[in-house]
């Protein structure tokens, strides 16, 4: 079997490297900070995500602290009343296999790296950052910021939207810049008026704003995340972000998601980045995963659920992969998923826009639009996305709820 390095220790490395020590590989984790820690804060994950977990063997430990929803709901911001509800209980679960969850990204994060240390195949190597890589005949260099080098047969760059492998493979650039502000905070629920401790993911639209909330960490906080679609111009991560800016951004915004805004704490703001779909993820024995290969907004709540299937479908191809064939392997890997995760970037943009930012007659437009959806209609929508188990295949449709 192979002996793989993984350049990255977030959800998409260590899920790649469970993966692929299930299937016999010996995986080494090259993580560029000092801990193997997952910051943030709420992340849905759709019945496709907990496929893959499934087969990763994690699900049950996910599922121990997930927030299991009853909908998602599509608000008018400006009026406070209902859109359209997708139900996400019975009939849902019943036609795709499992639940709709959220959770906080460490409860993500954390089952896969209790798997990850359990077991022997799986080297965690902490303040390792990937800088670049060197190829030989049947054998991959990494060579990282502080001299040290490591050798493996294949490497999997799951490092981020800002890759150092994909720089050095693809020269791109940076990441397109959305135009997007997200302002975060998450919240004990305790501060949380109890008539507004709704068991859904509910999102609030207004003219170039929108803004969502949902219960995380078994039912201990209160996720908030509202957008404002600016225009700005240069990335920006996780900086500090006054309370009366917040508040300030939203304007028109009715009164029950005012409550709620009004109820965060500690806010901090990011400007969303994503990438053009890429054709090509792959270079000899180096191949592009999560971010790294496909970064997207996350307005299909899709990150995290497609790195997850990426490293399911890899550990699939890698099973008896260990010699000269690893090349086309990755090149297949590279084939069988790029129609998928392009299909979800493209969709999670035009739902950034088309769906949560219109204003006067192109949102009372949308509102018509969602209001007229059937629950099966909905289902329908979403099907290429919540309801994929092989994680092949492209589908069509714009899913049409609500994302954080």
């Amino acid at each position: 079997m192979a002996h793989i390095l993984i350049a990255g220790g977030g959800i998409g490395g260590l899920a790649t490297a469970v993966s692929l020590a299930r299937r016999g590989h010996r995986a080494t984790v090259l993580e560029r900070n000092d801990a193997f820690a997952e910051i943030g804060a709420g992340i849905q994950l759709g019945p496709n995500a907990f496929h893959a977990l499934d087969r990763l063997g994690v699900g049950e430990a996910v599922r121990e602290r997930a927030v299991f929803i009853d909908q998602l709901r599509f608000m008018d911001g400006t009026t406070d009343a209902l859109v359209a509800a997708m139900p996400l209980t019975s009939a849902y679960r019943r036609r795709f296999g499992n639940p709709y969850a959220v959770v906080h990204r460490g409860d993500l994060h954390q089952p896969l790296l209790a798997a990850c240390r359990a077991d022997a195949r799986v080297d965690l190597i902490a303040g390792a950052a990937v800088e670049r890589y060197t190829q030989e005949a049947g054998r991959v260099t990494v060579h990282t910021a502080d001299g040290r080098r490591f050798h493996g047969e294949v490497l999997v760059a799951a490092d981020g939207i800002r890759s150092a492998v994909r720089r050095q493979m693809l020269g791109d650039g940076e990441p397109r810049v959305s135009g997007h502000t997200i302002y975060r905070s998450v919240i004990p629920i305790d501060k949380v008026p109890e008539e507004l401790r709704w068991n859904a993911v509910t999102l609030w639209a207004g003219p170039g704003w929108h803004f969502v909330h949902y219960i995380i960490a078994g039912g201990e906080y209160l996720n908030l995340a509202a957008t404002r679609d600016d225009g700005a111009r240069e990335a920006v991560t996780g900086r500090p972000a006054p309370r009366e800016h917040v508040l300030g951004r939203f304007p028109g915004l009715s009164r029950t998601p005012r409550r709620l805004l009004e109820l965060g704490e500690g806010w901090r703001e990011w400007v969303l980045c994503d990438r053009d779909p890429a054709e090509v993820w792959t270079d000899g024995r180096v191949v592009l995963l999560g971010d790294a290969a496909h970064p997207m907004l996350q307005y299909a709540a899709q990150g995290a659920c497609q790195a997850l299937e990426d490293a399911v479908v890899l550990g699939d191809l890698l099973q008896d992969g260990t010699g000269d064939d690893v090349v086309q392997l990755l090149e297949k890997f590279n084939a069988v998923r790029r129609e998928r995760t392009g299909r979800t970037q493209l969709v999670a943009r035009e739902m950034g826009t088309r769906l949560y930012h219109p204003a006067g007659e192109a949102a009372r437009a949308r509102n018509a639009m969602l209001g007229s959806l059937s629950a099966q209609e909905m289902y329908d929508k979403v099907a290429w996305l919540h309801g994929a188990r092989d994680f092949v295949r492209a589908g069509s449709g714009t899913a049409p709820a609500s994302r954080g």
